[in-house]
């Protein structure tokens, strides 16, 4: 309660300034890089590195989404955005708000960092303590940064599969949005601030989604509903030209409709039950950058809680998490090309459920980094090491280089290492597993690149290998005579595997003409239990995302995305498979005038049927109208 109320006075506190008067022109002048809110359109900045470095300084596979693009494909649907990584796949338990795990490069979806607005925001009372995406929503989005391979070096614990960084919309002016379709569902979002160029920057946003939405059992007839609102607050004030303090707080409520597996049968089929679901994320810090010397030092939280209730009203299941964590980052730049970034992190987590009391743990962890970006060649190397009080330390080493063989033309190579401790619920809820230690990765990458997505031209070819040992699975005790299973009637965690996950990467696309721009990404990923030989589960070794943008005038664009995903399993037994898809959208956007735009599409418009979890429906095709506003 004390942490939400001093974030409320310090987004309060730093009001007043900032509301003097705005910068030239309306537009926020961010005179600090602690904060980029730049499209990807616009600079090539990448913080999903967990330091500041240009995308061309970087040996890593990062693809950059900006705002122009996240706007024009419509809708609150993030995954709809996301489909355009190459590497990147998911699953959905049903509709809109339903479970959405993330995964990239075949990892598991928990294996994979999540930070929205600064703060990393997995749930230490999930089972796998990763972060459901059917909880975020692209509404109020400007920008997604999606770093594929292991970067345990910088990040600490959970870079396994990779890092994703979402930030919200933090500029001058108004925007607003909303829309109307399919399963009566409604969107509506707003977002606006105001800002000095010498004083700072305070801004909000707030978005509301609702659907009636459709059946989550393939099999069921009741629809599963999904509704929920967002706030967003966001505060900057600058002391001097080199130093800012900062604030930023996410409400979110959600409720969903959830289908189960009643008595007698035991299968999926429709429930009346109901799963709300409570976070709260916020961050506040101070920034001092001098140009070759940059310090942020910042507390964040992360809470989320989940209430599962049946038709009666009755709680069949609880879960509380919750991260405070304090860190310090930097960047010295002390002579020339060379650079080195440094940072220290301590984090708490803790849980509880309805079933148990649960219990907390700390990690703290330090890295430093030296690097060089002379003329053509940027390269650097680092090292980490974290201390968790349950598992004493871990080290992680990581590197990437970038060369500029030709104008435009990078080779780009990177190895780094990951872990990921087990979660508070995989260690001691009913199901859990004290016995349980981290799982580790190693993962290697090289490819060439031809310019990025800002540019008229770009194109990249990456070859990848990540090896994970120790990883963490449930395993079923009906039956089971094994120890590990005494007084675990229901089953357990454990570290039964060895997996790898290899393949190639391609990103390309082109303004073939003044109207028309075309863009592709696809990923060939081979999984395999090395234990078993079998596939890991909801890994297509097959997945493309294609995208048309037509303007045939100026204030009429038309799009078409078509997404191909394989034949993949659905267990890791490999006995259930999910048969391959092809689904395709056409969108259109007309602008009535240079502040109101109209727009439009039809998703799934040969109405496939098909899954991406087994026994879970997907929407069929819809309709879906609506309208924005920019001042």
């Amino acid at each position: 309660m004390y942490k939400y109320l001093f974030f409320g006075v310090s987004l309060s506190a730093l009001a007043l300034p900032a509301m003097a008067q705005d910068g030239p022109n309306g537009e926020e002048q961010t005179r600090l890089a602690s904060d980029s809110i730049e499209r990807a359109e616009d600079t090539i900045t990448v913080t999903a590195t967990g330091t500041r470095i240009e995308l061309e300084d970087t040996g890593q596979a990062i693809t950059i989404i900006g705002e122009e693009e996240i706007r024009r494909v419509q809708g609150p649907d993030l995954t709809r955005v996301l489909e355009r990584v190459p590497g990147l796949t998911f699953s959905r338990n049903g509709g809109q708000g339903g479970f959405t795990g993330v995964r990239l490069r075949g990892s598991e979806a928990e294996q994979v960092l999540t930070i929205v607005d600064g703060v990393r925001v997995s749930d230490p009372a999930s089972p796998g303590g990763g972060f459901d995406f059917g909880n975020l929503l692209s509404s109020n989005l400007s920008k997604l940064e999606v770093l594929r391979g292991s970067n345990s070096t910088i990040w600490g614990s959970d870079a396994i599969g990779g890092v994703i960084v979402a930030s919200t919309r933090a500029e001058s002016g108004l925007a607003a949005s909303a829309e109307y379709g399919a399963d009566d569902s409604f969107t509506g979002a707003a977002s606006g601030g105001i800002a000095d160029a010498d004083t700072g920057f305070l801004g909000a946003s707030a978005s509301y989604s609702r659907t009636d939405g459709f059946s989550a059992a393939a099999g069921g007839t009741e629809p599963d509903g999904f509704e929920q609102w967002v706030l967003e607050g966001h505060g900057r004030y600058y002391f001097s030209p080199v130093f800012e303090v900062f604030a930023r707080i996410r409400q979110a409520e959600g409720s969903l409709g959830i289908d189960g597996t009643p008595a007698p049968d035991f299968i999926l089929a429709d429930t009346d039950d109901v799963q709300d679901t409570s976070q709260t994320f916020g961050s506040a810090g101070a920034v001092y950058d001098t140009g070759p010397l940059f310090v942020q030092a910042s507390y964040s939280f992360a809470d989320t809680s989940r209430d599962n209730l049946d038709g009666s009203g009755a709680q069949t299941f609880t879960s509380e998490g919750q991260s405070d964590r304090l860190t310090l980052r930097g960047e010295w730049r002390p002579i020339g090309p060379l650079i080195v970034n440094f940072g220290a992190e301590n984090e708490w987590t803790s849980y509880e459920t309805l079933f148990d009391t649960g219990d907390n743990t700390r990690i703290f962890g330090a890295y430093l980094q030296a690097g060089i970006e002379w003329r053509g060649i940027s390269g650097h190397i680092g090292a980490r090491v974290d201390d968790h009080t349950d598992f004493g330390s871990e080290t992680s080493f990581g590197a990437d280089l970038s060369y500029e063989v030709a104008e435009n033309w990078r080779l780009r190579a990177s190895i780094g290492e990951g872990f990921k401790a087990p979660s508070l619920f995989q260690l001691l809820s009913d199901f859990g597993n004290t016995a349980l230690t981290p799982e580790e990765s190693t993962s290697m990458d090289i490819g060439v690149a031809y310019g990025d997505r800002s540019q008229a031209l770009y194109g990249s070819v990456t070859a990848f290998r990540r090896t994970t040992q120790d990883q963490i699975a449930f395993i079923g005790c009906f039956g089971v005579t094994d120890p590990i299973c005494d007084n675990r009637q229901f089953g357990t965690y454990d570290n039964i595997a060895r997996t790898r996950a290899s393949g190639v990467e391609v990103e390309a696309g082109a303004l073939v003409a003044d109207s028309l721009r075309l863009q592709a990404a696809y990923a060939f990923t081979d999984t395999e239990n090395r234990d078993t030989g079998n596939e890991l589960a909801r890994r297509p070794r097959h997945a493309a995302t294609f995208t048309a943008e037509w303007s045939p005038l100026d204030v009429l664009s038309l799009g078409a995305d078509l997404r191909i995903v394989s034949d993949a399993f659905d267990d890791a037994g490999n006995f259930t498979q999910l048969d391959a898809y092809e689904v395709m959208t056409l969108r259109a956007a007309f602008d009535v005038t240079e502040q109101i735009q109209l727009f439009g599409r039809v998703e799934n418009i040969w109405d496939e049927d098909y899954q991406t979890v087994a026994g879970y429906a997907t929407r069929g095709r819809a309709v879906f109208v609506g309208a924005r506003l920019a001042l």
